[in-house]
């Protein structure tokens, strides 16, 4: 037979694993805007997972096909390969462990993907709603995949944290409710020609919902009673990995964040002394603001705010510290619907950018909202923060690959550059009256403290003789909690939600700061390679452009732009 030579390049072997990978996950369709995607659900069973984990063995097997089709050497098709390898890696390694089948948290879980999926649905036609109508059928089966998933996991004694589990009986109570709950008052919305039906198709999305709780109640919460909420040293590498895009050195990464913690200390009671002089904590001075500082009353006027907000630093930052496309320019302020975690986020663009990026504010049931806490976390989740990275991925998914700027994204890369936004925007002075500026200082601090507490408890580190905390005592979660809120200006509430992810989610929360610091050190890097010529405004967009990359190729990357 004929010599053949493969033609296939590693970018359509990414499309083609992105394609495949929607027709599995249709949850990840809707976020792209897939159309075909709206009236599915994805199988969260075991068979459905092992499905997954197939298509990435043979993606893998595509690849090194294809990486050795000519011209698959170039700088894009490197990038791209790069990541899709390191990628479904690192997925496989967490599929292999059995961690999917032991998944509970207060926001990253099919449960969660499973509501959050019905924010995101187009309603502007009554073909809208009839998909609408036709997903919240599927959702009884889709919650029972899940629970089979969590069944399996207690067969292999893999089981969920107890803390997680206690928070998401809560959350369900809550969306649950009466009358139908969240799904009732979400499909009122539809047109009345579709009103009964809705109404039926949103009480059996709801009948799955209580069959679940039951279940978690009756019989998962007590068979993980006195499980470690903690996960190890071996389990948190796992995760570090498939968060990060990196191994990482925990231990040095626990004494960066302790170094930041009193950097970032230092710096708050400067500013603190301004807001109220002679408070003995920044966090006396940030309980004065809560008080007496500037506030927005209302939740929607907050959201107008927010919104005023975003569109006045685009206006701002375009032409002068980035080039926006007009579509980039567009984002939502939204409220977040009630019964989930505690923290602001954002939700990226459908590919055809007919869904705008969207930042969402949840209000834990208050009404009345300081500025200060407001600002940098909306420029971290805003502009010039996760919209016009993510945004901008989406506005140049033809030059890269469909895969680098959509489900190829590494959690580090994401908030790492969020992160570094809040610090550019104190760099280039918007930041310079105290009260914000002590709001950005206490986000920066909570950060660092994520990466100690998160690290220090998961592994179960000695805290150091130089902490003002408990020095020589090992972590434990309830540590953890009682540090977080001695080193924040939140709430009681928004410290506890913020203690449940990370056990729920162990090495994400550590990625924003890890991040921020490889994507300072590949501008430094940059700025030292071309000296005085150095465009930051080029250097922004041309980072902004490259698409996904783990911490691993990030700072390497960046440093040759």
């Amino acid at each position: 037979m004929p010599n053949t030579i493969n033609s296939t390049l590693p970018r359509q072997v990414a499309d083609a694993y992105v394609d495949a990978y929607v027709r599995l996950d249709p949850i990840t369709g809707t976020f792209l805007g897939v159309a075909e995607s709206a009236r599915r659900l994805p199988d969260f069973s075991p068979a459905g997972g092992d499905a997954l984990a197939e298509l990435a063995r043979t993606t893998l097997g595509e690849l090194a096909e294809a990486e050795r089709t000519p011209g698959a050497d170039s700088d894009i098709e490197r990038r791209c390969a790069r990541l899709l390898r390191e990628r479904l890696t690192a997925e496989l390694a967490v599929h292999e462990a059995g961690e999917p089948l032991r998944v509970v948290s207060n926001i990253h879980s099919p449960l969660h993907a499973v509501r959050e999926v019905f924010t995101m649905m187009p309603v502007d036609t009554a073909e809208d709603w009839a998909a609408v109508a036709e997903r919240l059928r599927a959702v009884p089966a889709a919650l029972e995949s899940y629970r089979a998933a969590l069944a399996e996991g207690l067969d292999r004694k893999l089981p969920g944290g107890p803390r997680q589990v206690a928070t998401n009986l809560d959350q369900l109570g809550e969306w649950i409710g009466t009358d139908g709950g969240w799904f009732a008052e979400f499909a009122a919305e539809g047109p009345e020609a579709l009103r009964a039906e809705l109404r039926e198709s949103a009480l059996a999305a709801t009948g799955g919902l209580v069959a679940l709780r039951d279940w978690l109640r009756d019989v998962y919460a007590p068979a993980v009673a006195g499980a470690p909420d903690v996960v190890g040293r071996e389990r948190y590498a796992l995760w570090s990995r498939y968060w990060n895009g990196t191994d990482l050195d925990l231990d040095e990464a626990y004494a960066y964040g302790w170094s930041e913690f009193h950097r970032l200390l230092g710096e708050m009671r400067e500013e603190a002394e301004k807001v109220l002089p002679g408070a003995r904590t920044p966090w006396e001075a940030l309980a004065h603001l809560d008080v007496h500082g500037q506030h927005i009353e209302g939740v929607e006027e907050a959201r107008v705010w927010l919104q005023e907000l975003m569109d006045e630093t685009i206006e701002a930052l375009d032409g002068t510290h980035f080039d926006l496309a007009e579509r980039v320019k567009v984002v939502e302020s939204r409220i977040a619907p009630p019964g989930g975690a505690a923290a602001p986020y954002y939700s990226e663009p459908s590919e055809d950018f007919s869904r705008p990026g969207r930042t969402w504010l949840p209000t834990m049931g208050e009404t009345r909202f300081p500025v200060y806490d407001l600002v940098s976390t909306w420029y971290h989740e805003g502009v010039p923060g996760h919209h016009l990275q993510l945004a901008q991925w989406v506005h140049v998914a033809d030059r890269l690959s469909r895969y680098q700027t959509t489900i190829g994204g590494v959690s580090a890369n994401c908030e790492g550059w969020a992160l570094y936004a809040e610090r550019l925007m104190d760099e280039l002075g918007y930041l310079t009256d105290a009260e914000r500026r002590l709001g950005y200082l206490d986000a920066q601090m909570m950060r660092a403290v994520r990466v100690i507490v998160d690290i220090g408890m998961h592994l179960e580190l000695e805290i150091p003789g130089h902490s003002p905390f408990h020095p020589g005592e090992r972590w434990t979660p309830e540590l953890a909690r009682e540090f977080s809120g001695l080193h924040s200006g939140r709430p009681a509430d928004y410290v506890e939600s913020e203690l449940v992810r990370y056990l729920g989610m162990p090495a994400q929360a550590i990625g924003y700061k890890l991040g921020e610091r490889a994507w300072l050190a590949g501008r430094e890097a940059a700025r030292k390679a071309h000296g005085d010529a150095f465009d930051a405004k080029a250097w922004h967009m041309a980072a902004l452009s490259q698409g996904s990359l783990g911490l691993d190729d990030l700072v390497a990357e960046l440093s040759v732009l």
